[in-house]
């Protein structure tokens, strides 16, 4: 039977694959592995539950409180929240742990509820397995006093923006933002905090009905955001994914700035302040080689590690450091959040910005964007992309070719029959041309029988 959490919670369709009883039964099981610590003491277990706006969310979250409530848990519900805003609060309150309700950058039908631990930390493995185990157990069952209160946790939001601004080195006044909120999760707090820090705000993709969450407006779909800034006349434009844990840029010119141009910023902004723990920053092994290239060449250290924000955190808690993220926008500042935060990343791009009194283009010229092509070859053994000779001997072919100019990466999918064939190169023609011949002799080697 296959595992039913994935790299980030329980997702699926919801109402046919996350249903009402499933999103009941993860919330008993979860009150009987989380709130453990707390029942030993002999008081009720405390938990926050957020959500994104999508209409299911309505529905799961009720269901999650009822679970929760039932099994003797005293739920404080934080209603349409960021993700980021979830983690704090559960860290804020000192809950014994946090629920969100969202599906993050999916469409609206989608949907998914992943848990925090104490302190607004993602979960082990190990803790996911058990609440998977309890799923099927005996469940809590208490009377009396001993159920749990359901609570509007009615200061939530105002909580999360003063966070946000006490996170801020300088204010915003004089800069004009375009912020898009991705019809999500971001549209109460990300212009309301980027009012309250002194920018002026053109605000895009920010009425929320349940079926419109990261349609044609977000991260994943930035020409709306592109078309604003031009229009307005911008210095940046920010653009969230539907629960607000990414964020993209762009700048005057209408030019993207991804994630990976957003660390090489602020890395170098946090070791000139003396707050880049150990020099180093912790990026993904899809990282574009521009940004270990840029930071080599400012002594900055970067450690590198698989793909998935999860590996991400593990790194950075592991090991102390204060920032690393993905190209996906995807940005944690250890300091300030236990995962990753888009409104925090755009409020420190534009005051950085500020603090050098240079745009962003100039700001992320720091690094060059090497050209970056990705093929997907489906229906292939992924399990021997490492052994086949051939296809190994094409790799250390293209990487001489390439002599220190770029580099190739074959990556298995997590979840699919499916090898991830990515080239870099100093120019289109050779990444495109190298990643196609590779494609297809992975192709034709890992062929399923």
């Amino acid at each position: 039977m296959a595992r039913l959490f994935g790299t980030d919670g329980v997702r699926g369709l919801a109402n046919r694959d996350l249903t009402l009883e499933m999103s009941i039964k993860l919330a008993q099981a979860a009150a009987i592995v989380m709130g453990e610590e707390a029942r030993s003491r002999g008081i009720k277990p405390k938990a926050v539950i957020g959500r994104d706006p999508r209409i299911s969310g309505e529905f799961i979250a009720a269901a999650v409180a009822a679970g929760l409530s039932s099994s003797g848990v005293d739920v404080f519900d934080a209603g349409v929240l960021p993700t980021p805003a979830t983690a704090f609060l559960t860290a804020d309150l000192d809950a014994d742990f946090g629920v969100m309700i969202s599906a993050s950058h999916n469409a609206a039908p989608d949907n998914g509820i992943k848990f925090f631990a104490r302190g607004g930390h993602k979960l082990d493995d190990a803790i996911e397995d058990a609440i998977e185990a309890a799923m099927d157990g005996p469940k809590l069952a208490p009377v009396g006093a001993g159920v749990g209160h359901v609570t509007r946790f009615a200061d939530a939001e105002d909580r999360y923006i003063i966070h946000l601004l006490g996170s801020l080195p300088n204010r915003l006044d004089g800069l004009k933002v375009v912020v898009d909120c991705a019809h999500g999760a971001a549209a109460g707090v990300s212009p309301e905090v980027f009012k309250d820090a002194g920018a002026e705000v053109i605000v895009i993709g920010a009425d929320p009905d349940g079926l419109n969450i990261n349609d044609g407006y977000g991260s994943t779909h930035l020409s709306a955001l592109q078309a604003a800034v031009l229009e307005h006349g911008a210095d940046l434009g920010v653009a969230h994914d539907g629960d607000a844990d990414r964020c993209l840029a762009v700048d005057a010119s209408g030019a993207i700035v991804d994630g990976d141009q957003i660390m090489a910023i602020l890395a170098l902004s946090m070791k000139e302040r003396g707050q880049l723990a150990r020099n180093t920053l912790v990026a993904t092994v899809m990282s574009n080689l521009g940004l270990k290239i840029a930071m080599k060449e400012h002594g900055i250290d970067m450690i590198e590690t698989k793909v998935g924000d999860r590996y991400v955190l593990e790194e950075i808690r592991a090991k102390g450091y204060t920032l690393g993220g993905e190209q996906s926008g995807h940005v944690i500042f250890s300091q300030y959040a236990t995962t990753g935060d888009g409104i925090l990343t755009g409020l420190k791009i534009a005051a950085e910005m500020n603090r050098k009194g240079k745009s962003l283009a100039e700001l992320a010229s720091v690094m060059q964007v090497y050209p970056q092509i990705l093929i997907n070859v489906p229906g292939v053994d992924k399990t021997r992309t490492d052994s086949d000779e051939e296809v190994q001997a094409m790799v250390r072919e293209c990487e001489a070719d390439l002599h220190g100019t770029g580099r190739v990466l074959l990556r298995a999918s997590g979840t699919e029959q499916l090898v991830r064939v990515m080239v870099e190169a100093a120019d289109e023609g050779t990444a495109k041309s190298w990643a196609e011949r590779i494609a297809r002799v992975v192709e034709q080697r890992l062929a399923l029988k």
